[in-house]
């Protein structure tokens, strides 16, 4: 049974049937893949090959140990050319690069494009292998799709897609491009007239005023990992929204410790530059409160957007740059009217 899937993934994984790269790995791997004993020579592990036999495709040897966890990788040159009484566990290559068994058809063909290799050993929880996947069950056109992928999100971060600039004139180009800095415009606006409400806070603490910078940087930066993420994550189709809570909490926990290890270390330092402790405060409280924020908006407006219409996630970028710079000044200036009218 698993035989024929295998035989048959070329027929099924395409461009034309995209929620089949939300399948499991694991449905697809195959088993005739060799494995040798770490605690084996090289002329030992020629003997097991040459009894046991290779399978159909051998690209890799997969060095195990006894409880038949993955140690290491040995290509069919090294253990070719080595030395007859060099153990395996000497020329294997333990910088593995793996997939867990949770993994869909999607992540695979990622893998591929982005590390070039040829085969990749599947592990369970504890680290066995279960089985290997090798770029023979991916098509060309699948693997260029991926490809396709990863270069249209980096157009979608700055706002517009790799098809609506082909074969644009100048004019058209224009078109597409200036609606999305529109967005930037508004919001550094909106900005502007935020930090005018609060030239009276800002007056009273100037130190507040030379952070702003790194502040709204911080927050976009962030934003824009997390936008990453979601892109990644929203190749093919959307996600229900138990998955989305999924990765809304697993981001959220990230960006807050970012938040919170990059508002440590920037209040430190308004602190020892200043010695103002409440402007410090401050600005550390600011920084993790709008880098978690900014961690959420990075992954939901890309994920709202894409739920709505495919072409429409193109706005992402500009939207969440937006949204991000408006509510890290609005953190930055409110916390600041609080803790100084707290304890002051």
């Amino acid at each position: 049974m698993q035989t024929e899937t295998i035989d048959n993934i070329h027929n099924t994984v395409n461009p034309s049937r995209m929620d089949h790269l939300h399948d499991r790995v694991i449905d697809y791997v195959r088993d005739d893949y060799p494995t040798l004993n770490a605690a084996l020579n090289v002329e030992e592990a020629l003997q097991v090959i040459r009894n046991q036999g290779i399978g159909e495709r051998i690209i890799y040897f997969y060095i195990i140990d006894d409880d038949k966890k993955l140690l290491g990788i040995v290509p069919t040159r090294r253990l070719l050319t080595s030395m007859p009484n060099v153990y395996l566990r000497d020329i294997m290559n333990t910088d593995i690069i793996s997939v867990p068994h949770t993994a869909e058809i999607m992540d695979i063909c990622e893998k591929f494009v982005m590390h070039k290799l040829l085969a990749f050993p599947v592990l369970d929880d504890e680290g066995r292998m279960l089985g290997v996947v090798d770029v023979g069950m991916f098509t060309e056109e699948t693997l260029g799709y991926v490809e396709h992928k990863h270069a249209e999100d980096l157009f979608q971060l700055i706002g517009f897609g790799i098809t609506q600039l082909r074969g644009k004139s100048a004019f058209g180009t224009f078109r597409f491009r200036f609606p999305w800095l529109l967005a930037t415009m508004t919001s550094g606006t909106i900005c502007a007239l935020l930090t005018g409400l609060y030239e009276t806070t800002l007056a009273n603490a100037i130190v507040l005023a030379f952070f702003i910078t790194l502040v709204l940087a911080l927050g976009e930066s962030v934003s824009i990992q997390s936008m990453t993420v979601a892109l990644q994550k929203l190749h093919v189709g959307n996600p229900s929204f138990k998955r989305f809570m999924g990765w809304l909490r697993q981001e959220g926990l990230a960006t807050f410790l970012l938040g919170a290890a990059c508002g440590t270390i920037i209040g430190l330092v308004a602190y020892f530059w200043r010695g103002e402790p409440v402007a410090a405060l401050v600005i550390g409280v600011s920084i993790v409160l709008s880098v978690f924020a900014a961690g959420l908006i990075g992954l939901t407006i890309p994920t709202v957007l894409h739920a709505i219409h495919e072409d429409s996630k193109i706005a992402a970028g500009p939207i969440t740059l937006a949204i991000t710079d408006i509510l890290t000044l609005v953190f930055y200036f409110n916390i600041a009217v609080l803790i100084f009218g707290t304890l002051n």
